[in-house]
Parts: C-alpha cells; structure tokens; sequence
C-alpha cells in the first residue's frame, strides 16, 4: 500500500520526504488533536461530507481553530488528489493538531494549528467481505468522549493488538456486559430482521458508514433500533455485522468461541453490503458480490 509522494500541509504541498514537525509538537505530547479517514473509490471520495462535518465537530469540541475554513478544506482536499493523480481505490489520513509550542498541559497563546494529509492506495477486503470475519470481546477502557475523533487511541490499540494476538479481526468493547462498539468499528446485531446498535451518544465515535447503514435500513424498510445490547445477546443474535470507511458492511461470524447465526454471512448483511456498493458507486466490475445470492 504505496503513500502517495505529495503531501497536504497548512499552506502547502511538500513531497512525502521533505515532511517535518517540530520536536516540540502537541499532537506528539499529549495526543492534542483530531483526524479523519476518508475513503477514495477508483478517484473519488465517498462520504467526505460526512467526513469533514464531523472532524469540525472534533475540532470545536476540544476548542481546536481550524486552519481552514470548511469550504478551502474541500478544494484543499480536491487538490491532494488531482496532484497525485489518484485513480484507484485509496484512503486519505488527515490529522490536525493544536500546534507546536513549548511543552505545557495549558494551550499555548497564539500557537497555529498544525495540519498534515496524505493519500494511500487501500484495496477493498474483498475476501474478508464475502467470507465474513470473527471477533473477540474485550472491556472497553476508554474515556467517556468517544465521539471525538482524536488521537487519544492507546486502548483501541491494545485492543485491537489482542484481537490480532488471537487470530482474529477485531475486538468487540464493551463496559459492564454492555456492547459499545468495536476498536475501530462500529458493531450491529440483528435479530428476526431488526437492526441493533449502540445509540449515537458521546462514549461511541459516530460513524460515518454507521449513518449510511441506517439511512440503508430506512430505505430498506429494516427496522433500525439504537438501542443498547449485552454481550449475553451476541448468542442469540441471527447476524452480526461491523462498520467503518475501510471494512465497509462485514460480516461477523464468530465471537470468541461463539458462532453467529448459522456461521454464514446473513441476509441482512448481505442486502446492507449491496446498499453499500451502490451508494459508493462500486462499479458491476469490482464488486465482491456480483455472483453471491441473497439467502431467504
């Protein structure tokens, strides 16, 4: 997975070599700042309206000043492809932090922030996508602002470290028994054709694809219940599935030692991740389920 050469900066583009920070950097000293990833199909972004929305969002809730305003962030972000002529699947990383100043928890009087986008080709998980993929569950130790996009991210890292230590794509969280949602996902149940999910409150990011996915059941007549489950539930639940702008729609087959369903991807799933192609304008060519049928 190649990184594109040129890079976006604050007021500039620098080849991926000639990037430096200064040793002094707050988004290295504390974690004080906030990123989005944002997916490109064949070009073209997918859900960057969503994208930038939220990290504004990130940005005024941990009183970061933006570099730019939101309308130069689309022309800046147009830019970053047109000049590395993008024309494949890819996934661009953007970071903005509160800047460069001397080490002090207090914020630093007229420090600018500091901003930084690169691009990276990323392939689809095909595979993962038509086979499904397991999970196991692990306590979630995180603070309780999670709908912040920051950079804050050691427990989803050890997390999802013990997902990979165990064979294993990622790691269901959750707080007393109560599934939150997943290191880098978000995670649904479905149960006699309904749709369960954690509520889009402050201690779970609200994700991208996590929107898309409702506005999918909506068009679908699916019911989609916020409502939160246990991971007693996960037994008894006919599908399981993930989100995010890098796993798409994926089916969960196993949980630890527990199959899902009948251990196969299910119709929900299936009917989800074909609403997702379509609003991605994954061409007939690319997609993972042109010869798979829907089961009944």
């Amino acid at each position: 997975m190649a990184i594109y050469n040129h890079i976006l900066t604050e007021n500039q583009f620098v080849e991926q070599n000639d990037l430096r920070y200064p040793f002094e950097e707050r988004g290295l000293q504390f974690g004080d700042g906030i990123y989005e990833v944002i997916r490109v199909y064949e070009g073209r972004y997918y859900l960057i309206d969503e994208h930038i929305e939220r990290l504004y969002r990130s940005a005024a809730a941990i009183k970061i000043h933006m570099p730019f305003n939101k309308e130069e962030m689309y022309k800046r972000l147009d830019e970053l492809l047109e000049k590395n002529e993008v024309k494949s699947d890819a996934k661009v990383y953007m970071q903005i932090t509160r800047g460069s100043a001397p080490r002090d928890h207090a914020f630093p009087d007229g420090t600018e922030a500091n901003l930084y986008a690169y691009v990276k080709d990323l392939e689809r998980p095909v595979d993962h996508l038509k086979q499904g993929v397991t999970a196991i569950t692990h306590e979630d130790v995180r603070w309780d602002w999670c709908y912040i996009k920051s950079l804050n991210l050691l427990p989803n890292v050890l997390a999802k470290q013990t997902a990979k230590e165990k064979d294993s794509y990622e790691a269901i969280l959750h707080k007393n028994g109560e599934v939150t949602e997943c290191s880098s996902s978000n995670v649904y149940l479905v149960r006699n054709g309904k749709v369960y999910t954690h509520p889009a409150k402050k201690n779970i990011l609200h994700g991208c694809v996590r929107m898309r996915v409702e506005a999918f059941c909506q068009q679908e007549n699916i019911e989609f219940i916020e409502e939160p489950f246990q991971l007693e539930d996960l037994m008894y639940a006919d599908e399981l599935f993930l989100s995010s702008s890098t796993s798409e729609v994926m089916p969960i087959l196993k949980v630890d030692s527990q199959v899902i369903g009948n251990g196969v991807p299910g119709p929900v799933t299936r009917l989800l991740q074909k609403c997702y192609e379509t609003d991605a304008r994954i061409p007939a060519h690319a997609s993972a389920f042109q010869n798979l049928r829907i089961a009944e």
